[in-house]
């Protein structure tokens, strides 16, 4: 026979049991690199779907080209609606309630901020975002539009 080998709880030859401690904390290593691949999917998803509105785009100031759809400028609203503010940029805007648009350069704008005195005097800079494939996702029923149908309305004259 073999000696036993002592163990690190001081007996002989008996596996350790993982203590609740060790359990819980591999629970939460394991938790972690789940949220943290299912956080990598979904920013690579998003990644896509602005890769393909943004062809979208690109497709659609050609063909304003074409058509010779005017760019409009474009203000930026206040959170509550009252109030416009001037901007630099020129384009067009993908919502009857101009609160999203797109610049010239293919750019795309969420156009609302709140309420500013300052805005009122100097105007606003908006920066722009990633597109995505639906404007306005997650809203109320009949806020959202799928961006090929917002520039489609903007190239028929509807916006």
């Amino acid at each position: 026979m073999s000696p036993q080998q002592p163990v690190p709880d001081g007996t002989e030859g008996s596996p350790v049991p993982a203590s609740a401690d060790d359990r819980a904390a591999r629970w939460r290593a394991q938790r972690r690199e789940a949220a943290s691949a299912h956080g990598e999917a979904l920013a690579a998803r998003q990644r896509a779907e602005s890769a393909r509105a943004r062809a979208m785009i690109t497709e659609f100031l050609e063909r304003a080209h074409a058509l010779g759809v005017d760019p409009v400028p474009l203000h930026v609203r206040s959170y509550d609606g009252r109030a416009r503010y001037r901007t630099p940029l020129r384009g067009w805007y993908l919502r009857r309630d101009e609160t999203v648009g797109i610049d010239t350069a293919g750019e795309f704008y969420v156009l609302t901020t709140p309420t500013s005195l300052v805005a009122r005097l100097r105007g606003v800079q908006p920066t722009p975002q990633d597109p995505p494939l639906v404007i306005g996702a997650g809203g109320k029923d009949g806020e959202s539009i799928d961006m090929p149908d917002a520039l489609a309305r903007v190239l028929a004259g509807e916006v």
